[in-house]
This record gives C-alpha cells, structure tokens and sequence, in this order.
C-alpha cells in the first residue's frame, strides 16, 4: 500500500466513525424523547434504560451503516478536491479508477465487518432490546386471529377455533394426521391448554378417530397430554422478531414458516436478503461518493456535502419503497431488496462520465 492509499484511507476511516458517533448521539438523543414517557410509566431504573442503549447503540450504528460511508466519503473527497488535492492527484499521473482503490478497501473493510456483526452478533443482542421494545413501549399483545390452521409436521395438520396468548388456552381443537393423501388419525378436543409444567398442551374432553382402511376405531376421554411441534411461543407477537434472529435462524425459521403455509414468511425472506444486500451497498455508495465529490466546486464544499446528503436522503427513500413493494409481493423480495443497490449504480456508471480526468 503507497503512501498516498494510506493518506486517504486513515482519513477515510476516521471521518466514517466521526459521521456514526455523530448521527448516533443525535438519534440516541430523538429516542430517548420519544420513549421517556414510557419509562417513567413503568419506573424503569438506570440500568434497565441503559441496558437498552447498550445494545441500541450497535444496532442503529450498523443499520444507518450505508448512509454514513457515503456521508464521510462525500465529506473527505470533497475537501480535498477543495485543496486541490484531487487535481495534483490525476496531474501526476494517477488515475480515477486508481483513486478509488483506498476508498474500496476501506469500503470493503467495513463492509466486511458490518455483514459478520448484522448476520450472528447484532442479532443475538437484540433479542434483549426487542423484548425491552415490546414490554415497555408497546401494547399488550392480543392473538386475534381466528379458525387458525396450521401444518405442524410434515403429516399433521391443526385447528384451533380460536386462542388467548394471555391464558394459553385454545378452543375447538382439531389434529388431523395425513398419510398418502388419506387421513390415519384424527384427534378433536373441545379445550386445549398449555401446561408448564410438564411443557405439553394438555386437550380436554376429547375424541380420537382412527382410521384403517374402512375400519374406524374412536376413543375418548376427559384430559390428555398432547406434544405438538408448536409452543405458545409461536402465538406470542411477532413484532421485530426478524431482527433478533441470526442468518442461520432466518433460513430455518423461513423453512419451517413455508411448511406451515403461514402468510407472514416474506418478512423474513426480505430480511435475509437485506442481510447480503447491504454490504454490497456500501461498496456501491462509497464509489458513488467519490464520483460525486471529486470536482472542485466554485462555491466550496458546502454544496457538494448537501448534495450527497440529498442523495443518501433519496437512496432511504428508494430502499423503504422498495422494501414496501417486496412485502406486499408487487415484485419479487430479492429483485425488490436488490433495486436500490442496481439503480445507484447505474446511476454512478453515468455519472462516472462527468468526474475530472
């Protein structure tokens, strides 16, 4: 690495940890006065608030990631094409493209570590802050949901007429075994409950048909203890629960989500896109900062540091839009996750026709 690579890369770095801390304290400072009401209703102590913050602080850092790379390259660039820099630079032979190699691997670098944390360690810490989110800043959850059917094994399929998360308690339950697209076993109980103790939903008057051929055999009594591959953790809310889980976790909680026909899945299919898309965009806004900066303007810095703020404005607009359109299924959830991503880049292929030469 030359000398010159170090100079831009050192200084690359550290305006990227100046523009997080930054923006972090200024959304640390929002949040706190948006949920200071809430903690005063529940008396939450010190160490409960800053617990909380304690794993805020990486989660927000990486998510606004992106945004910040693209910030500090824009503000570096665009001081040294202020200085002069950038010209004494491409007048001594140095190329554009060669130019961009500091800022690449500094991309890179973070790129790097941001996809390792947001895959398996951001994850595993927000599971504490979401279920500080959900006890203390959200409304009780109600399961609401009505004649639930689910496939909870690769041949049992369930009813439930209806189900309080709060009691544990679900009525007109029905479990029906299918095997060679013929039912075996039918299992139907007036009252199902979710016992503690002994970690097996407990069905009540209950009736159990068994089919053979053209044989039926019914028994039937007043209480049975029942395993399910289903936990009362299953009708508990499922708010942020994407953002707790690691990539792994993701693709497993996908799999088992398709097998139960649940409707909800592209939520988590959009979030582990989103997992490998925003390293890349990182890589993508980096090049495009440069691009943006590198011409000394007549007025100083201040225009082209709005303009790359205008742009990281547009760029979260693009990404939230298309996000949206994932989730309803208007397009597919990689082409949707992705689209941002390809748009800012074909945009900096045109623009990289306009940077000094």
């Amino acid at each position: 690495m030359k000398i010159l690579d170090r100079y831009i890369l050192k200084k690359f770095l550290i305006s990227y940890l100046f523009v997080v801390l930054i923006l972090v304290a200024v959304i640390m400072v929002i949040d706190i006065t948006e949920k200071s009401d809430d903690f005063l209703e529940h008396q939450l102590t010190f160490q409960q608030i800053a617990g909380y913050y304690i794993n805020f602080i990486p989660w927000i850092a990486n998510l606004i990631t992106p945004i910040t790379v693209f910030i500090a390259t824009v503000f570096v660039t665009s001081k040294m094409a202020g200085h002069t820099e950038v010209i004494a630079m491409l007048s001594s032979g140095v190329s554009f493209v060669r130019m961009l190699v500091p800022y690449l691997i500094g991309a890179i670098l973070i790129a790097g570590v941001s996809f390792y944390l947001n895959g398996w360690l951001i994850p595993n810490s927000d599971k504490s802050r979401v279920a500080f989110l959900v006890a203390y800043t959200q409304r009780p959850h109600n399961f609401n949901q009505n004649n639930l059917h689910l496939k909870i094994a690769p041949e049992s399929y369930m009813y439930l007429r209806n189900y309080n998360n709060h009691s544990k308690v679900g009525h007109n339950f029905t479990l029906e075994t299918v095997r060679n697209n013929e039912m075996v076993q039918k299992l139907t109980a007036r009252r199902v409950s979710w016992d503690e103790e002994t970690q097996k939903w407990k069905v009540q008057d209950w009736m159990l048909r068994e089919f053979d051929g053209r044989n039926e055999y019914i028994n039937h009594g007043q209480e049975l203890d029942t395993l399910l591959n289903i936990t009362p953790k299953d009708f508990e809310s499922t708010k942020y629960m994407e953002q707790t889980l690691t990539i792994d976790e993701l693709k497993e909680t996908i799999a088992l989500l398709r097998s139960r026909g649940a409707e909800n899945v592209e939520l988590y299919v959009v979030e582990k896109y989103m997992r490998y898309m925003s390293p890349f965009a990182i890589i993508i806004l980096a090049a495009m900062g440069v691009i943006v900066s590198a011409r000394k303007a007549r007025g100083g810095t201040g225009f082209q540091i709005a303009l790359g703020f205008l742009i990281a404005f547009i760029f979260i607009i693009c990404f939230m839009l298309s996000r949206e359109f994932a989730l309803k299924g208007v397009v597919a959830p990689m082409l949707g996750v992705w689209l941002p991503n390809i748009f800012f880049t074909l945009v900096a292929l045109v623009m990289y026709r306009t940077v000094p030469r």
